[in-house]
């Protein structure tokens, strides 16, 4: 299998996984009452889980669309922001391993996601965010 094409199945593998995982979580958030509990334990008001789902809901079409890669590159960015909130959040309050331990394991999939998209675009398979040519 030539090179751009490890590297692109690479890329969907750990992209879907990684936007299933953010998928789950927003519906999660939106219809699960021990996520809107987890939210108030980490002290976020209940707006704010919600205007996260619909990010994160968001988020997964751009990631998943041939869309430009800039916008691509902003939702990258959004997710590591994202990420690496919760982490702190649950740290912060004293939470263990077992609160957050979904993004951390998210975070591996987000970096392996982000590296691939990365190696496609250096590499000239990916233009404005499609595959030119396989």
């Amino acid at each position: 299998m030539p090179h751009s094409k490890r590297t692109a199945v690479g890329f969907w593998i750990f992209t879907v996984l990684f936007c299933l995982q953010m998928g789950f979580t927003a519906y999660a958030q939106l219809r699960l009452p021990q996520v809107t509990e987890a939210f108030i334990h980490l002290g976020f008001p209940a707006y704010f889980r919600v205007e996260l789902a619909w990010a994160k809901l968001l988020g997964v079409v751009v990631l998943l669309a041939p869309v430009p890669a800039r916008l691509k590159e902003w939702a990258y960015a959004g997710f590591a922001i994202t990420l690496v909130s919760a982490l702190v959040a649950h740290l912060a309050v004293g939470d263990g391993v077992e609160a957050w331990r979904w993004s951390v394991g998210t975070g591996v999939l987000w970096g392996l996601s982000y590296f691939f998209w990365r190696r496609l675009q250096a590499s000239g398979v990916m233009n404005h965010g499609t595959f030119e040519s396989v």
